[in-house]
């Protein structure tokens, strides 16, 4: 049986049209299944130009377009995100932190949900600050965790703290690191990721504005979330797991270190090494839907 997109919010059943104003799209303007009905993987990253690099690699892979050919922004209308579709696979930018990757995905939960889109497969794509890992390691999220290492989302609404799981699917999980081993270009590992609310003390840098620990607590912290099985840092798996979980999609997110947190704060492989290691997760995750397609 096709498993389609649940919404956990009944009041949408009322509107008359629904405007996802971030997106410049609405339901009484677009028609949603003749634009996006055919969509099944959907891959999201922080940056606008790094998903729309994603969409022109996977056109490529999947045979689809020709060489150097444009794809228009779908959310032209707005400067929030960027939106870029070819054949089955949707890639859109979601920008930096829960909060930004939270308003995204309402919406586009409820794109998917207004294409009547079904089997709907969903892959954050980034980079990380690794523990414990050579830099260029691709890591796949078993779970989620927060910056206490417990595997949940709190978020306060109507002024009351709400639990929410952010356990990632597993057999998803398993089928990518396959398809890693199968590829055989970098070391990946299956780990914990550590969501936190900010980039210098959440994730206990010393290199910030502000820091008012030392070294020795630093290292204390990080070997600490390594001995609960953390493995990478970022700002965004936590909210991803947990709206993924009650919308009944299946999703994943893989990452690449740019650095080994345990060794330093700040990230001084050369430019070009750089390019190269924010490939790797786009080629796992592009050789992932060739081979659900068929094309591997």
């Amino acid at each position: 049986r096709e498993n389609f997109i649940h919404l956990c919010n009944p009041h949408l059943e009322k509107m008359k049209e629904d405007i996802l104003y971030h997106f410049a799209l609405g339901t009484g303007t677009h028609d949603f299944p003749t634009l996006f009905g055919d969509v099944k993987f959907v891959c999201v990253g922080g940056s606008p130009s790094r998903m729309k690099a994603f969409i022109a690699y996977i056109a490529e892979e999947l045979g689809l377009g020709s060489p150097g050919c444009d794809y228009p922004n779908i959310c032209a209308g707005t400067d929030r995100y960027a939106m870029y579709k070819v054949g089955p696979v949707l890639s859109v930018s979601h920008g930096m932190g829960i909060p930004s990757i939270s308003i995204m995905l309402h919406e586009l939960i409820k794109l998917l949900y207004h294409a009547k889109c079904s089997d709907i497969t969903i892959i954050r794509i980034g980079t990380s600050g690794g523990i414990g890992l050579e830099p260029g390691s691709v890591v796949i999220t078993r779970q989620s965790v927060d910056a206490t290492f417990k595997p949940q989302l709190e978020q306060v609404v109507l002024g009351k703290t709400v639990i929410r799981s952010t356990n990632l699917d597993e057999q998803l999980a398993k089928e990518l690191m396959q398809c890693s081993k199968e590829i055989g270009q970098f070391n990946t590992v299956i780990g914990n990721t550590m969501c936190t609310l900010d980039f210098y003390e959440g994730q206990g840098r010393l290199d910030g504005a502000i820091c008012l620990y030392d070294e020795e607590e630093k290292l204390q912290y990080l070997k600490n979330a390594y001995d609960s099985g953390v493995r990478n840092i970022e700002m965004e798996s936590s909210v991803f797991a947990a709206m993924c979980n009650l919308s009944g999609v299946k999703a994943a997110v893989v990452c690449v270190t740019l650095l080994n947190r345990l060794e330093g704060d700040q990230i001084s492989s050369p430019h070009d090494i750089l390019v190269e290691y924010q490939k790797r997760p786009q080629k796992l995750v592009g050789y992932f839907i060739k081979k659900s397609l068929g094309k591997v």
